[in-house]
C-alpha cells in the first residue's frame, strides 16, 4: 500500500509541476505569438495549452490507475493511463493538423517579421522544457507510469518545437533587417516543422496505447530474461508457453510448464509459487503470474 500511495503521489507532484509550468508559458507564448506576430511560437502555445489539458487528466486518472485489483476489474485498473496516453495522442493529433493548416496557408498570405520578444519567448520555453522533460522521464522510469511518460512526451515535443520556432523568428527577422524575401518565410516554415514534430510524438503515442490495449505481447527480450529466469528451476522440464502483457504501469505474465507426472499437486503448486516469486523478485513491475501445469512424461522428448 505504501509503495501505490508513494507512486501516486510522485506522479500528482510531477503533473502540477507540469499544468503550472505549461499555463506559464501557454499565456506567455499565446499571448507574445499573437501579437508579436509570430505564427511558430503561437503554434507552440497552442501545444503548450495541449500539454496543460494532459496534466490536468493525469492528475484526475492516476488515483484510478493505482487502485488494486477488485472483484469488477480481477486484473487492476492500469489500463486506465494507458487511455490517458490514447487521448493525450489523439488530441496531439489535432493539434498537429490545425498547426499545420495554419502554417501552410500563411505561405499564401503577406508576412511581416515578428518581434524579438518572440524569440526570446521560444527560447525560454525551450530550456525550461529540457529541465522539465529529463525531470519527468526519470520519474516515469522509476514508477513504471505510463501517464507519467505521456507527460515527458509531450515535454519533448516542446523541446524542439521550441528551438525551431526561435531559429523560425530569428530567420524572418534576419530577412527583414537585409532584405531577403524568402526568409521572411522562416516563421512560417517552423510552424510547420513545429506541426511535424507533435504528429511523430503523437503517432508514437498513439502506437504504443494501441499495442498495450491490444495485449501484444512484450519484448522478445524480456521474454527471454523471464524463460532464463524460469529454466533455473530443474523441476521444470519444459517450458510449452509463456505470454506476458503490459497492463499499464504493471505486467501480467502467462505461463504454462511441463513438470514430472507423478509430482502431487501440492509439489506442484509449491513449485509455482516458487517461481512466481522469483519473476517478481527479479521484475519489480510484474503484478501477476499465472502459472498451469502439464503432466511430463519421459516420451515426450
Amino acid at each position: 500500500m505504501e509503495m501505490r500511495e508513494t507512486r501516486e503521489t510522485i506522479a500528482k507532484k510531477v503533473a502540477w509541476i507540469s499544468v503550472i509550468s505549461n499555463i506559464i508559458l501557454t499565456l506567455g507564448k499565446i499571448i507574445i505569438g499573437k501579437y508579436g506576430n509570430s505564427d511558430a511560437v503561437f503554434a507552440d502555445g497552442i501545444h503548450s495549452a495541449a500539454d496543460v489539458f494532459a496534466s490536468v487528466i493525469v492528475l484526475l486518472v492516476i488515483k484510478i490507475s493505482d487502485k488494486p485489483a477488485d472483484k469488477e476489474h480481477p486484473y487492476g485498473h492500469g489500463k486506465a493511463e494507458v487511455i490517458v496516453s490514447e487521448i493525450i495522442g489523439f488530441l496531439l493529433l489535432l493539434v498537429s493538423i490545425y498547426v499545420a493548416y495554419e502554417g501552410i496557408s500563411g505561405l499564401f498570405q503577406k508576412v511581416e517579421s515578428p518581434s524579438f520578444l518572440a524569440m526570446w519567448v521560444a527560447l525560454f520555453s525551450f530550456i525550461t522544457k529540457i529541465i522539465l522533460y529529463r525531470s519527468s522521464l526519470r520519474v516515469a522510469k522509476q514508477n513504471q507510469s505510463k501517464a507519467i511518460e505521456a507527460i515527458a512526451f509531450d515535454h519533448k515535443a516542446d523541446i524542439v518545437a521550441s528551438i525551431a520556432a526561435a531559429i523560425g523568428v530569428l530567420l524572418s527577422i534576419v530577412g527583414e533587417r537585409f532584405d531577403i524575401h524568402f526568409l521572411l518565410y522562416g516563421d512560417k516554415a517552423a510552424s510547420i516543422f513545429v506541426a511535424y514534430l507533435i504528429f511523430k510524438i503523437a503517432k508514437e503515442m498513439l502506437t504504443e496505447a494501441f499495442d498495450i490495449l491490444l495485449e501484444r505481447n512484450i519484448d522478445g527480450v524480456i521474454i527471454q530474461e523471464y524463460m532464463a529466469i524460469i529454466s533455473e528451476f530443474p523441476e521444470v522440464k519444459r517450458i510449452d508457453r509463456i505470454r506476458a502483457r503490459e497492463h499499464g504501469h504493471y505486467v501480467l505474465v502467462d505461463l504454462r510448464i511441463a513438470i514430472d507426472h507423478f509430482k502431487t499437486i501440492k509439489q506442484g503448486h509449491d513449485l509455482a509459487k516458487s517461481i512466481k516469486g522469483k519473476l517478481m523478485e527479479n521484475n519489480d513491475n510484474i503484478r501477476e503470474v499465472l502459472i498451469h501445469l502439464n503432466p511430463y512424461f519421459p516420451e515426450d522428448k
